[in-house]
């Protein structure tokens, strides 16, 4: 009887065992598959490419800036500390240029937090950095398809719709837009202001 039980208790282990590692399988599988995409992802070069978005002056597109070379960055006012590191070091670097340079420069904030921050709200904080930059932001549509075109990831943590405050996680490279208006270098998060300072005098001597 003892012998039974114990035979017993071995076959429900091994079906057991069998079962989870039958509903193991397909997600390990799934999990590869998600990877292989998001790495193809990653390695493509993105695109970059012209666009229009609302500043508290009006409208702004990318083509305006065609003669200068520009900056271009990603975030939300909200942000507590990636935003605010990266666009402080741009701004210093862009005090460090020669009057003659900063006029030949645009620094471009766009906001991935289209529902709390206004074109007034980014103006207001644009202005803080010292630096000419213009804060832009539009319909989350448009603003999904020059991420995407960027190659700019972003993920909001709203769990109700009206919920105001959250966080939003989001890439954090300043990309950097020559006098014809073409993407041709993203720098990562931290980049210091001497380091943005010499890529933005490299790409300055570039003729268009």
């Amino acid at each position: 009887m003892k012998k039974n039980i114990i035979l017993l208790l071995i076959a429900s282990v091994i079906i057991g065992l069998s079962i989870i590692l039958w509903l193991i399988m397909p997600s390990q599988h799934a999990l590869s598959s998600e990877h292989k995409i998001a790495t193809a992802s990653l390695s493509q070069k993105p695109v970059g490419g012209n666009f229009t978005l609302t500043s508290a002056s009006g409208p702004v597109s990318l083509s305006d800036y065609k003669g200068k070379l520009v900056l271009l960055y990603f975030g939300y006012t909200f942000c507590p500390d990636i935003c605010p590191t990266n666009l402080g070091n741009l701004a210093r670097a862009y005090q460090q240029l020669t009057p003659s340079e900063k006029e030949q420069t645009q620094i471009l904030f766009i906001s991935v937090d289209p529902d709390r921050d206004t074109p007034d709200r980014l103006k207001q904080y644009a202005d803080y950095f010292n630096s000419g930059m213009i804060g832009l932001t539009g319909k989350k549509s448009n603003i999904d398809n020059i991420t995407d075109r960027y190659g700019v990831v972003y993920a909001i943590h709203q769990e109700k719709p009206d919920e105001t405050t959250y966080s939003v996680d989001h890439s954090a490279f300043t990309y950097i837009i020559n006098k014809k208006g073409e993407l041709v270098e993203q720098l990562p998060h931290a980049t210091s202001s001497d380091v943005f300072t010499q890529q933005i005098r490299h790409f300055m001597t570039q003729h268009p």
